[in-house]
This record gives structure tokens, C-alpha cells and sequence, in this order.
């Protein structure tokens, strides 16, 4: 992001300061986190070929609400508590025979490290996403990042998630998140 931009868009608390000439631009660029600075490492995966009632285990165990599904390696996909809702239990399949596979969310929907933390969020408000696996370019797994997260993360990331709210109607799940959050 460009001095001009960020000044222009006032996309950061200290800008004004800074178009007055109160406080330099280095007070502004720390402001401007990438994806690297707020994902959550050492996420939680299972194989591709696992069964449901393993990745069900996992989560209990871990308490998460999402894992990555591998496959050879890379990040193939994602298995959330909505995936085991709607493609599970509504369709009455049995947790002991069905693979991960067959209910993951694909294609699996990423975000690189040195994304910009506000690109990351528009992405995830435009996919109607709340969890954002983090990989490199080849499909190494690096780390996740929630809409949760970012919004305890970086209070001027609020003011983002409002006006992104208010541009585009959010699915219920994600208007939680936002009305939880933003005031």
C-alpha cells in the first residue's frame, strides 16, 4: 500500500497526523499487518482418506471448529462443523464409512503470508468464508486465520469489517462474527 493511498483512504488512526506532517510515515507502515503477523500456527490437519468420525475425534479433541484436509502433502481442502451439519447429519450419512474426502469444502480457497491482513479479509467476506487456511504458492500448509481473529487482532481491521458488512450482505454466520464485534 502506497503512502498516497493510505493517507488518501485514511485507512490507518494516524493518518491525519501524518498528512499534517505531526508524526513520519515509518508510524504508519507497522500499522499495515500481513497474514504472517496474525495466523495461527501448527493448525490442526487430517489425511484426505480419513473418515469422518476421525475428523470428528480431532476436532473434540483439539476443540477446534475446522481442519485441513491433506493429500500427499499439499492443502487439499477444509472440513468445518458447518461441512459435518449439512453434508453428514442432514444426509443421515454414517461418520464410519464416509472419507473426509467426499464432504470437504473444495476447491480449497488460501491465503499467502505476505498478503496484506485487509486484502485477506475482503477475500474472506467475498467467498463468504470465516477461516482462511494460509499456504505458500506449491500447497505447503503454513497457517489459518479467522474472521474472529482478525477482529480481536487489529481494532482498525473493525472499521473495515464494517463497511465491508454494510457493502455486502454477509451470510448469517459471518454477520455473528461482525455484529459481535463491530459497534
Amino acid at each position: 500500500m502506497s503512502l498516497k493511498v493510505c493517507i488518501d483512504n485514511l485507512d490507518c488512526a494516524f493518518c491525519e497526523l501524518i498528512r499534517l506532517g505531526w508524526l513520519s510515515y515509518a508510524w504508519c507502515c507497522p500499522l499495515i499487518l500481513k497474514v504472517e503477523d496474525v495466523m495461527v500456527e501448527g493448525v490442526v490437519t487430517i489425511d484426505a482418506d480419513a473418515t469422518v468420525m476421525k475428523a470428528v475425534e480431532l476436532m473434540n479433541e483439539n476443540e477446534i471448529g475446522c481442519l485441513i484436509v491433506m493429500r500427499r502433502g499439499r492443502a487439499v481442502g477444509i472440513i468445518t462443523e458447518r461441512d459435518l451439519l449439512k453434508r453428514v447429519i442432514a444426509k443421515s450419512k454414517n461418520p464410519k464409512k464416509t472419507q473426509v474426502r467426499e464432504i470437504m469444502t473444495k476447491p480449497l480457497i488460501a491465503g499467502q503470508p505476505n498478503m496484506d491482513l485487509e486484502e485477506a479479509t475482503k477475500l474472506m467476506f467475498k467467498m463468504k468464508i470465516k477461516k482462511l487456511p494460509v499456504v505458500e504458492p506449491h500447497g505447503k500448509l503454513l497457517g489459518l486465520i479467522t474472521l474472529t481473529d482478525v477482529a480481536r487482532f487489529q481494532p482498525q481491521m473493525i472499521r473495515i469489517l464494517k463497511k465491508l458488512s454494510e457493502r455486502t450482505l454477509a451470510p448469517k454466520r459471518m454477520q455473528k462474527v461482525v455484529d459481535y464485534y463491530v459497534v
